[in-house]
């Protein structure tokens, strides 16, 4: 294999010489930097890049440790990661925890969840990665759950509690409050609530900003209007059949995921009530389904690739030792109107 110095011996100059020409510095004339560049292209002479990163102590290596990659939110981020890192020239080293295969909705404790993290974690430091982002599958704290290290981490659709650690999120109160404003804005009055799992910080998040929005409208809030489901379809129908069976009916519905909605239409379907003309249903998330299902549904898209572009941005400006402006960012969402809602005016 040629090597650095058979270049050097052929162009009958130094090897500190040849190296200025390949990384581009120094001053080397133009006839030899010719002649070295000649004799770099006849010998087909590729750099020991492994060599060079360890000599630099720079990889150009980002890992990446997601929760579960078959979550609707994490390919979108991984793309926004792998776009921004592909325009800074670095590589991504991908590993996946399996979390949400392994146990559902529930999550376990951050122990249980370390179990899983803390091989990963450590493949990824053997490996030499000069940061690592972290992404969750629900947004949660996940204090304690990847141990000190010297090498930056950006924490992404999660968050934890200490002052110094850098998180990218999206803002889950202002989206909801977003969307109780934009019904109430459409003359409704009656805003029915089906909410996630009782323990998810997204679903207190999304409560508060409904109720935010309410109370700036001088509205009373109706804990009969509140259902508490489990973000799955089959729990949207089920708490829309409860609204249904009140005897005060709401005239919109919002649910916490598209899932849930999708299940709420289905279940206003089935008590013979009319999308747009009787209950308007807003979904949140912006998954696929919510362009084909019937009517095509309103719903809160959220950020995804622009969080694992601003994640990789962070990380990118703490391995150069630029400054940061913020540790812990948070996202707007964007309303995307569709057909499920009507006008009350």
């Amino acid at each position: 294999m040629v090597n650095i110095k058979d270049i050097a011996d052929k162009a009958n100059v130094s090897i500190a010489t040849v190296s200025n020409v390949i990384n581009n510095r120094g001053r080397v004339g133009e006839e030899t930097r010719k002649k070295i560049l000649k004799i770099i292209d006849e010998v087909n002479y590729q750099p020991n890049v492994i060599a060079k990163s360890l000599k630099l102590n720079k990889t150009n290596d980002i890992g990446v440790i997601v929760e579960d990659i078959s979550v609707f939110n994490a390919p979108e981020i991984i793309n926004g990661i792998h776009a921004a890192a592909e325009e800074k020239g670095l590589s991504i080293l991908l590993t996946n925890m399996g979390l949400f295969k392994k146990n559902g909705n529930q999550y376990p404790e951050i122990s249980k969840c370390e179990e899983l993290a803390l091989p990963l974690f450590n493949q990824l430091i053997s490996n030499q990665v000069e940061g690592i982002i972290y992404i969750g599958i629900h947004s949660r704290d996940i204090t304690g759950l990847i141990p000190d290290s010297k090498i930056p981490i950006v924490y992404t659709y999660c968050y934890t509690k200490n002052e110094n650690d850098y998180s990218v999120n999206y803002d889950d109160e202002g989206a909801s409050y977003q969307i109780t404003k934009y019904l109430i804005n459409k003359g409704h009055t009656q805003i029915g609530l089906i909410s996630g799992l009782i323990n998810s910080v997204s679903s207190y998040a999304r409560f508060q900003g409904y109720q935010k929005a309410l109370s700036e409208h001088m509205l009373m809030f109706n804990p009969q209007f509140v259902k508490t489901g489990d973000w799955q379809y089959e729990s949207g129908y089920r708490m829309t059949q409860d609204l249904l069976n009140q005897e005060n009916i709401p005239t919109a519905i919002i649910a916490m995921n598209d899932l849930m909605a999708a299940g709420a239409i289905q279940a206003i379907k089935d008590n013979r009530h009319q999308i747009t003309n009787d209950i308007s249903v807003v979904g949140f998330d912006n998954r696929e389904l919510s362009s084909y299902i019937s009517p095509r549904l309103t719903t809160m898209s959220l950020p995804l690739e622009e969080m694992g572009k601003k994640a990789m941005e962070i990380l990118d400006q703490i391995r150069n030792k630029y400054p940061v402006n913020q540790k812990k960012y948070r996202l707007d969402c964007q309303l995307v109107e569709r057909d499920s809602v009507y006008s009350l005016e």
